[in-house]
């Protein structure tokens, strides 16, 4: 009853909170933060409903890795390899270094704490930068680019960091250590690979033939969730196992309809994730060092933005995108609570020590969303020459046209569309006329046109049309909905069978409106005027 009790405190807590704050254009994640800070406060919590929090909240992480790497297959991070492996290795190398020199010299910290501290303060958060750059386009924008090839090195270095724990506090070689690492790794990469190309791609296909949403969602999270189990098996994190098996799955043609999907479940749990981290702030405790925390937390972060300008700025990165992506990436991650805790539990860090650093870590997370809000405007102001940011679509397509549905009538239309030149994009539901089209080699997608997700993904803005082919009402206001959502002003073509549907659908902007049976009538018309002028006597003809 307790617990019920609790969660009922919360969700009313966090609807009012982010209902007030959406007003003022405060994204939802500190109304999740600030959401836990109440309940923290005013209820008490214990260790049991922590512990399950905690799962919950890292399933959030898990499922946001996963659609991360649904954007990025292997192909595409060699091709940001320079981001991932020189500027991300950069980032954590030099400034966990110079932090933990900090710790040393400034603070006192035993060298071994140090450079769990430092190593720890060089980590970003993935959990928000992502979720915001997700939210605002950004993802694809350069700068947005380079923060997530950053991002993905981070969570690679993870490993070496409790890799680090481990050879101090405990008495094991460091070679063999080290040796254990790289085999587990080769394992995991390579019975991942072969799981994706036997097991998980024919797993979803059968899933799909039930024509059941909830079984193919179903068989989605039993991938997720296997994969991460296995990544975690080696001694890897949950998250970096759902990214790649995300990575395995960013070829398929199933990608736009898992992210759709998914899309609820991640922000609903990751909305978990941020009410956890207000859950860790002991209100007396930071009011008593508010002064030390605030400090830190505007060094720590002024310096991290610091030192990754210098690294993108020396490798002649665009001045004003390497301000905007060390902005980005200035907070503290969500990891370095985890390691914290580690570290406290192996005797490396004590209790005060972790509280002022934790509350150094939430307090930038904090303040990440308005940062990232305001980066173009900060940015305007200190370099005013006038540079247009490289946009990177997410499939390239722009003034195409969107078939939805491949149908004998949209098989038909994309033959067509195909001999004039047009570029053109299909989505189809159906598993059977998708695989159809991927037989006849069209650019096909695997997805329901009525989901926004999946018409942002097929860049439904730079779209010059929407042909609608089949002929179920419900699904033809569905969609039009969704398009005219997102584009007000799309062109949308669409059928029915007779004016008495027209009528049902009047109150849709559907500028072109295809009625079957006057076309019908119209064709029929022109075959019996053709096949008259055939005959010579035509009056005589008719006379007969």
């Amino acid at each position: 009853m307790e617990q019920i009790a609790i969660f009922l405190f919360a969700i009313f807590v966090a609807s009012l909170l982010n209902i007030a704050l959406k007003k003022i254009d405060i994204p939802t994640a500190i109304g999740y933060i600030f959401t836990g800070v109440v309940v923290a406060h005013f209820l008490h919590i214990n260790a049991d409903n922590t512990e399950i929090l905690d799962h919950l909240s890292e399933f959030g992480i898990v499922l946001l890795m996963f659609t991360i790497g649904l954007e990025f297959s292997f192909r595409e991070l060699q091709i940001m390899k320079k981001e991932v492996f020189v500027y991300g290795s950069l980032q954590v190398l030099l400034t966990g270094g110079l932090f933990a020199l900090g710790a040393i010299f400034l603070f006192g910290f035993e060298p071994k704490s140090a450079i769990v501290v430092g190593f720890a303060l060089a980590l970003s958060s993935t959990a928000i930068v992502l979720k915001i750059l997700n939210e605002t386009g950004d993802i694809h924008a350069s700068y947005g680019r380079k923060a997530l090839g950053i991002l993905l090195f981070q969570d690679i270095a993870v490993i070496p960091l409790l890799l680090m724990i481990d050879i101090f506090t405990k008495e094991v070689p460091v070679t063999s250590l080290l040796l254990q690492t790289l085999l587990n790794m080769i394992l995991f990469f390579a019975l991942l690979l072969l799981l994706g190309r036997f097991v998980i791609d024919r797993f979803l296909r059968y899933a799909i033939l039930s024509q059941s949403q909830e079984i193919f969602l179903l068989a989605v999270f039993f991938v997720i969730l296997l994969s991460s189990a296995i990544s975690h098996f080696f001694g890897f994190s949950y998250s970096l196992g759902a990214f790649f098996a995300g990575m395995l799955l960013a070829e398929s043609h199933y990608k736009y309809q898992i992210e759709a999907d998914l899309a609820p479940f991640r922000d609903l749990l990751l909305g978990l994730f941020f009410f956890a981290v207000g859950n860790r702030i002991d209100i007396g405790f930071v009011f008593g060092h508010i002064g030390v925390i605030f400090l830190l937390m505007i060094g720590v972060m002024l310096l991290k933005a610091a030192i990754l300008y210098a690294v993108l700025v020396f490798f002649q990165e665009q001045r004003r995108t390497a301000f905007k992506t060390a902005l980005a990436l200035s907070q503290v991650g969500e990891f370095a609570l985890a390691l914290f805790v580690l570290a406290l539990g192996n005797h490396l860090l004590d209790g005060q020590s972790v509280q002022i650093l934790s509350s150094v870590v939430i307090f930038s997370m904090i303040a990440t969303p308005f940062l990232l809000k305001n980066l173009k405007s900060l940015a305007d102001k200190l370099f005013q020459e006038p540079v247009r940011e490289l946009k990177i679509e997410s499939t390239g397509f722009k003034n195409h046209i969107i078939l939805c549905g491949y149908g004998p009538l949209g098989r038909d239309l994309a033959k067509d569309l195909r001999e004039r030149g047009f570029e053109y994009v299909i989505i189809e539901h159906d598993l059977k006329l998708y695989e159809e089209a991927l037989a006849n080699e069209e650019p096909v997608f695997f997805g329901n046109a009525a989901q926004r997700a999946v018409l942002e993904s097929l860049d439904i803005k730079n779209a010059c049309a929407v042909v609608i082919t089949f002929h179920n009402l419900e699904k033809i206001r569905l969609v039009t909905q969704s398009v005219l959502d997102l584009a007000p002003q799309a062109h949308i073509v669409a059928r029915v069978r007779d004016e008495e549907e027209a009528k049902v659908l009047e109150d849709l902007k559907i500028q072109s409106l295809v009625i079957t049976t006057q076309t019908l009538a119209q064709a029929m018309i022109r075959e019996l005027f053709y096949c008259s002028l055939n005959y010579v006597n035509y009056p005589n003809f008719l006379l007969s």
